[in-house]
């Protein structure tokens, strides 16, 4: 690990989130401890409705857990404002949501006071010229939807980047450069990144570290190519041989 990836940025602590649907209670997150570092990138996989998203939104608030507890740099998630805490752990959809608008409004939305290098700098890093800032919204294909939506993000200058199933509606080609794009950013900027993908083969090119959800609960994690080749648990075996429903 690098000096950054030493440091425990996120942890959470026997959480557990309940829902009620058609009067059945359930638990979309149960009983869930980990403890992510900066710096590192974390694939969390699982079958559907094993909770992957359920967990992803407690990490910045859009819901909170019924049982536990979160903490972002050793303190608790509601000591932050939500609108700060969203600053520094920003999420990233499937798919990209922009305002109405050209692709600089929607930049300048999220950050009044910035300058046009500022623009310039964030859509370079995501692979966009400057043209980029005059161009509507409209215009745009889902995958530079999908870049603007991250360079918006990064203009905030978060300290980690909630992803959920950011290539979903993207062809392969398109997939793997928003992959690549997202590599290289967590390594310039020493990101921490925590993404949801349905995809094992996209969790391997990805790296880092992998969390197996089954029914809401952790059964297994650990380094991505070790998991995903050999993993420990039944449940780890039976996701490699897709029998996982």
């Amino acid at each position: 690990m690098t000096p950054c990836q030493d440091t425990v940025i996120i942890e959470a602590r026997n959480v557990s989130r309940q829902v009620t649907a058609n009067g059945n209670i359930k638990k979309t997150v149960d009983n869930f401890s980990y403890a992510f570092h900066k710096g590192n990138i974390y694939n969390i996989i699982g079958p559907s409705g094993a909770g992957k998203t359920s967990f992803l939104r407690l990490l910045n608030r859009l819901d909170d857990p019924t049982e536990g507890k979160i903490l972002y740099q050793n303190n608790r998630l509601e000591s932050y404002q939500p609108t700060q805490l969203r600053k520094n752990i920003s999420l990233i959809f499937q798919e990209p949501y922009l305002f109405p608008g050209t692709v600089g409004t929607n930049l300048e939305f999220c950050k009044s006071d910035c300058t046009q290098n500022e623009i310039k700098f964030h859509l370079e890093r995501v692979g966009l010229n400057f043209q980029f800032s005059g161009k509507d919204v409209s215009e745009l294909s889902v995958g530079e939807k999908q870049r603007v939506a991250i360079a918006r993000s990064l203009i905030l200058k978060p300290e980690v980047l909630l992803l959920d199933e950011p290539t979903a509606a993207l062809d392969p080609t398109s997939s793997q450069t928003i992959e690549r794009l997202l590599l290289s950013l967590i390594k310039e900027f020493c990101l921490t990144a925590i993404m949801v993908t349905h995809n094992p083969e996209q969790a391997k090119r990805m790296g880092g570290f992998t969390l197996l959800m089954v029914s809401g609960r952790l059964v297994e994690d650990g380094e991505t190519a070790e998991l995903l080749t050999n993993p420990k648990t039944e449940s780890g075996q039976k996701y490699i041989r897709r029998e996982l429903k």
